[in-house]
């Protein structure tokens, strides 16, 4: 089940993004570009070990320090149905700090990135909601006034691909919430 958003240029699903015939996916990577669990893992595994070093080298010639945090870096998507990998690292949640504005930057410069490559589609996982402790909740609404902004600059159909249906239907009554629903 699905459900579509902002005049029709999101799409709001549940499932396993590394099998998306999209032209880009996003990958919720972790500052070192070297894989990790979650969806970082899935997509280091599907895609093959070429990613691995291609990641390597992006450390080695763009980001030695590791890429930072709303920031965004791009490998070919090599065994995987998507021509390439978006890498961002979404900030890890702190009560004490607003982080938001690192966290639409995660869906903002993938997006320029994704258009500046000459893509059509891109998906996207639920950037920093997993281990790094992001209140879904919180997240949403950020995510939302993102993309409606962004893709008001970008000629994109943006897929938001969560694993969980639970985590699709939350997004969707929120998105419902917010008047954002197409019907």
């Amino acid at each position: 089940m699905s459900v579509t958003l902002l005049d029709r240029r999101v799409e709001v699903i549940a499932g396993d993004i590394t099998r998306l015939g999209v032209d880009a996916i996003v990958n919720a990577a972790n500052p070192s570009l070297k894989g990790g669990g979650g969806v970082d893992g899935a997509i280091h595994r599907a895609a093959g070990p070429q990613l691995k070093q291609a990641c390597l080298a992006l450390r080695e010639t763009q980001w030695p320090g590791g890429l930072p945090d709303g920031e965004v870096a791009l490998t070919e998507g090599f065994e995987l149905p998507a021509r390439y990998v978006i890498h961002t690292v979404g900030p890890v949640y702190a009560k004490t700090q607003d982080k938001s504005r690192l966290l639409a930057n995660c869906y903002r410069n993938a997006l320029a990135l994704a258009a500046e490559h000459d893509c059509r589609s891109v998906a996207f996982p639920a950037i920093s909601t997993g281990i790094y402790g992001y209140p879904f909740d919180e997240a949403a609404p950020i995510v939302i006034d993102t993309l409606d902004e962004a893709l008001n600059r970008y000629e994109l159909q943006v897929t938001l691909c969560f694993f969980k249906d639970r985590d699709r239907q939350a997004f969707e009554a929120i998105a419902e919430q917010r008047g954002v629903v197409d019907r």
